[in-house]
């Protein structure tokens, strides 16, 4: 066969053929030069459809009883669910018996969903109650430190699986594990619970303790 005739004679179809080699090899070349491409390491909230700065948001229970109020520096809402990422958020937990001052709090990062009947608090969360004379009854100041907490701020719940630190007057508790329901002034650790427990009377006398100061010691969060 006279090769030459025949590449004269089929010009389009080895032109074709060789296109199709040379295609896939070319890519194989890049790769191997250059690598390949490099992966996003971009860790964020999704695009917002809007920025909030300087906000303030209210939450009210069932009932129609106001039940959570968050300031923020900045809030970003999500096109897509409507839910809004916030950054150092302050809060007050309203209390709902009558005499009992409001929990306040902080964190570094914050979420809630459109409705407003999930929280998370991501981070370290700092939480402190006054103290308050309830019924002739003087309670001390209660703090707790905790990190990375889910919320239901319409029914006053929250919960955590990290380490946790409680404190009521000179009265401490460690654990690994919370529960708490606020409206009832219920909190609960729930493993490798510890700590040390003053009676009512000595307890409304002794200085207060702020979880803060124990809680680096301890392991858990500990924010300003």
């Amino acid at each position: 066969m006279n090769v030459r005739r025949y590449l004269r004679d089929n010009r389009t179809t080895v032109a074709i053929v060789l296109l199709a080699i040379a295609a896939p090899a070319s890519w194989m070349l890049q790769r191997w030069v250059v690598g390949a491409p490099a992966v996003s390491d971009f860790i964020g909230p999704p695009i917002s459809d809007y920025v909030l700065y300087n906000s303030k948001v209210w939450s009210y229970d069932v009932t129609g009883l106001l039940s959570f109020t968050m300031t923020s520096p900045r809030m970003d809402r999500r096109g897509g669910d409507e839910s809004l990422y916030i950054n150092a958020p302050v809060f007050d937990i309203t209390a709902k018996k009558p005499g009992v001052p409001d929990w306040h709090g902080n964190a570094p990062y914050g979420w809630v969903n459109k409705s407003g009947t999930l929280m998370r608090l991501d981070g370290s969360m700092y939480m402190q109650r006054p103290a308050y004379v309830l019924a002739g009854k003087a309670n001390p100041v209660s703090t707790l430190c905790t990190s990375n907490v889910t919320g239901w701020p319409k029914e006053n719940r929250m919960e955590t699986a990290d380490p946790a630190t409680m404190t009521q007057g000179a009265s401490v508790m460690n654990g690994v594990g919370m529960r708490a329901s606020l409206n009832d002034n219920h909190l609960e650790l729930l493993h490798e619970v510890h700590g040390t427990i003053y009676s009512s009377q000595n307890n409304a006398t002794a200085k207060p303790i702020d979880c803060r100061a124990i809680a680096h010691a301890a392991g858990t969060g500990q924010t300003g």
